[in-house]
């Protein structure tokens, strides 16, 4: 008998809020920072909505010691210098590193609104080699179900797997589902995950918790099987929700700003070390692909 997913927790994240960004953006931790002993392998989750006409979307700041993951949902974003336009159902993955400056000239196209995900790196990989991969919708597997379609940024889902390249194993993906429509997505038992409602209701795994627009359903632990499926069911209006999980790597790490560390110590080395200009920029590694790694 397969072994089904259940959902432990729901949480409903807090209202949008006003961003760094300024006027026209708003924002809302859909994974707060600071709780990675439960969310591990990730970070945090923020679910950033930007209005902001011509105005740059921020300035170049750093990175290091992990992966950000941005899925723009709704509207485009375009910096020429850093990989081009990334348009709604596409996935700029970028693995800070040893270090790393972006955000040098990203500029939005109309309304947007995307996700954007911190994944910790393994702690042998912390100090990888940093590099970006930006996954088109022409390069995104598509599974289609009976009113169901699946876009799958990383991992499998039914015969379909991603070719993103990955250091911690992930699932991502991106389920639109028609009213009453339903499907089976399988996950590697041993992973953490979460499933965030874009749109509801969705009734969720085996004891089929309903979860509303703006909840998070944070999955069980999943014992004696190697993989276990998480049962979706939509509801008179249909549903989108964004699936996450991933392997938890179980080592405690540090947070600062923009960096994640081992310890104290790597925090004040990587703040001299960009400070000292030894961080390149995105603009340069976005022309080579990401090493592969083993």
């Amino acid at each position: 008998m397969v072994q089904q997913r259940r959902i432990r927790r729901v949480v409903t994240v807090p209202p949008l809020a006003p961003g760094f960004i300024g006027p026209g953006h708003l924002h809302t931790p859909v994974v707060p920072a600071g709780e990675f002993a439960l969310t591990d392998p990730f970070i945090l989750l923020e679910d950033d909505h930007l209005d902001i006409g011509d105005r740059p979307a921020g300035e170049p700041h750093p990175h290091a010691g992990f992966e950000t993951v941005t899925l723009l949902l709704d509207g485009a974003i375009s910096d020429h210098d850093e990989g081009g336009v990334i348009n709604a159902g596409e996935v700029q993955w970028m693995t800070a590193g040893s270090g790393i400056i972006h955000g040098e000239g990203v500029k939005t196209k109309g309304r947007v609104r995307l996700l954007q995900l911190w994944l910790v790196l393994p702690k042998a990989q912390r100090w990888t080699t940093p590099g970006v991969q930006v996954i088109h919708n022409d390069a995104v597997p598509v599974r289609h179900e009976h009113g169901v379609e699946i876009r799958i940024y990383s991992g499998a889902s039914g015969q379909l797997r991603a070719a993103t390249r990955n250091y911690v194993p992930v699932t991502m993906t991106e389920i639109t589902m028609e009213p009453h429509s339903s499907v089976d997505q399988e996950i590697p038992a041993s992973y953490n995950g979460f499933v965030y409602v874009i749109s509801g209701p969705v009734r969720i795994g085996e004891d089929a918790v309903s979860l509303q627009t703006g909840q998070v359903g944070w999955l069980d632990h999943a014992n004696g099987a190697a993989v276990a499926v998480l049962r979706l069911e939509a509801g008179d209006k249909g549903a989108r929700l964004v699936l996450y999980a991933g392997q938890p790597q179980g080592d405690q790490i540090v947070s600062h700003g923009p960096f994640i560390g081992d310890s104290k110590a790597d925090i004040v080395r990587l703040f001299n070390e960009y400070r000292s200009g030894r961080f390149p920029l995105m603009s340069t590694l976005a022309k080579h692909e990401r090493p592969s790694t083993k």
